[in-house]
């Protein structure tokens, strides 16, 4: 089963964005049981998406599927109420891609970065640029499924 090794974090400084690749990103989350499965539909560009996830913290068992603009539109409504939308910028610092994710609507001012690696190792070895905040990587509130659902964690940027 493909695995997803992933460390989150929020955004405090100025990430250098100018000449990123950019896309707007959609996503939804399909009602499920409140275990650790997440569904999400995701629409960016002409690309439509349904992953699956399940687990939490560092390392999670993930599933993505290609669907079609009519399966998404399809199953969109479902979502209503568990949506978010943002911007993703695409960032190289020293090698490693990082995704600073920037969000809309209800989020906006919401800034997170995540970085994906090999193995646990790598992750561990890691060390962030000056422009990251505080490490929320296992934190549920700041899964895209808890932003999406329930809004913004209190006081935090």
């Amino acid at each position: 089963m493909p695995l997803e090794i992933e460390r989150k974090f929020l955004v405090t400084g100025d990430p250098p964005v100018d000449g990123a690749e950019t896309r707007l990103i959609e996503q939804g989350y399909l009602p499920t049981g409140e275990g650790g499965t997440e569904v999400r539909i995701r629409r960016n560009d002409d690309q439509c998406r349904l992953t699956v996830k399940h687990g939490s913290g560092l390392v999670r068992t993930e599933v993505d599927l290609t669907m079609s603009p009519a399966d998404f539109d399809a199953l969109w409504p479902l979502t209503e109420g568990a949506r978010v939308t943002k911007v993703r910028h695409k960032v190289l610092d020293g090698g490693v891609e990082i995704e600073v994710d920037v969000f809309q609507g209800g989020l906006r001012g919401l800034c997170v970065a995540e970085v994906e690696f090999a193995d646990r190792d790598q992750a561990g070895r890691y060390t962030p640029p000056a422009w990251f905040g505080r490490e929320v990587t296992g934190l549920p509130e700041f899964g895209n499924r808890s932003l999406a659902r329930n809004g913004r964690p209190g006081g935090d940027r």
